[in-house]
């Protein structure tokens, strides 16, 4: 995930599809022209060779958890909220979505573990690539972020530790309960499940996926075992950063060489604390993994800015071109980046791409914004995780609409 808010989420609140008929919403699709924005003396609106993807602008659509694919099936009103936000050449990641059964922790969140879940994303694809966009999903397991009522037969959620998350889970039943206990997992468990994240990269492909992201950000199941403030294992899982980091580099080198490192992507938040998930030394860990992910030779590191505020304007940008230099394939920053400072950010070399969350929710024209200045719509925080098929869903409306 991307959680479109960071911590627990406010109550979801179901409104059906034959309301939004009642409120007479008639979301609908604008073509995006093909554009060379070339000319333009506008940093995110320069052109960009990913790896074998030619980017047509610096502007990535963030995965952005909805909550509404029900029963963890993507459902077909997605077609229309991705390809409402595809333009020709743009990259977009979609939403977190399990890699098991076990990696659930949230209201109607996707998952690509079954037969069902690859063909209920496929059309979702096509309408992207249909738009000339390209599509990555983002795969996770949420670890303890979790409550027995989504786990099989109400097992335990699993994690690196048994410390409980504090905090409040929201339930599928829309009501809230504290997390529930983990249960560590053995040692003999772990490449369980790091196969769980190679077949999930896999059907992603099946499913017509340009490639994926995984989700070691944000205080779930890769991070658990990154961050020291989480892990206190005693086994080669445990202990030093190079322990720590194992699990994840782990289902990198799987999932890699299941589907292609040109293929893969990975989050990281090293200076957040999201879900409780700290680490005593968050810059040695964000340069260890840009460096290890090197091995690997993957696409892209998606690094979350957040947290590193917290070491003043010149330290914060020392540390994290720092990591920016030492990793070797393509950097993606995200958190709290407007217009402005996306711009300056590619200007002065510090990404290569910038990742939006919010402001793309809400305008599914965002690079059309920014190229011609235009003011923004608002986003509806209460409708983020409602499981409405329309409302803050498709129905923000473009440039054009909002001008008349």
């Amino acid at each position: 995930c991307v959680c479109v808010c960071v911590g627990v989420r406010s109550p979801p609140t179901t409104m059906g599809v034959s309301q939004q008929a009642d409120q007479g919403h008639q979301p609908r699709d604008i073509q995006h022209p093909r554009r060379d924005f070339s000319t333009l003396k506008i940093p995110l609106l320069n052109p960009y060779q990913m790896g074998p993807f030619h980017l047509s602008h610096r502007i990535v659509l963030a995965p952005l958890t909805r909550s509404r694919s029900y029963n963890s099936v993507p459902q077909r009103h997605a077609i229309l909220y991705y390809s409402q936000r595809a333009t020709p050449g743009g990259l977009l990641i979609a939403e977190a979505t399990g890699v098991s059964e076990t990696a659930q922790g949230y209201p109607h969140t996707p998952g690509i573990w079954s037969e069902e879940q690859i063909e209920g994303w496929k059309p979702i694809v096509k309408a992207v690539h249909d738009k000339g966009g390209i599509f990555f999903l983002q795969i996770w397991h949420v670890g303890r972020v979790s409550h027995t009522a989504y786990q099989p037969n109400g097992q335990p959620p699993i994690s690196s530790t048994n410390k409980p998350l504090r905090g409040k889970a929201p339930l599928p039943s829309g009501e809230y309960a504290e997390f529930s206990t983990p249960r560590a997992l053995a040692t003999e468990e772990i490449p369980d499940f790091i196969e769980q994240f190679r077949v999930a990269a896999r059907n992603a492909i099946v499913a017509g996926f340009d490639g994926v992201e995984l989700h070691g950000a944000h205080g779930y199941l890769l991070e658990q075992f990154m961050k020291d403030g989480v892990n206190d294992r005693t086994d080669i899982y445990g202990g030093s950063m190079e322990n720590r980091c194992r699990f994840a580099l782990e289902v990198v080198k799987a999932v890699a060489e299941e589907i292609g490192a040109h293929r893969v992507g990975i989050r990281l938040s090293p200076f957040a604390g999201y879900s409780g998930s700290y680490d005593s030394n968050p810059y040695a860990l964000g340069l260890y993994m840009a460096n290890s992910l090197n091995k690997f030779s993957i696409l892209y590191a998606h690094y979350v800015e957040a947290g590193i505020e917290n070491a003043g304007e010149t330290d914060s940008n020392n540390m994290l071109m720092s990591m920016r230099n030492a990793f070797k394939g393509s950097y993606l920053a995200a958190s709290g980046y407007n217009r402005e400072l996306g711009n300056a950010a590619i200007e002065s070399g510090r990404a290569d791409l910038v990742v939006y969350g919010r402001s793309f929710l809400s305008n599914p024209d965002l690079p059309r914004r920014f190229e011609l200045n235009a003011p923004l719509n608002d986003y509806q925080g209460d409708t983020f995780y409602i499981q409405d098929p329309v409302v803050g869903y498709t129905d923000y409306p473009f440039l054009e609409e909002a001008q008349h």
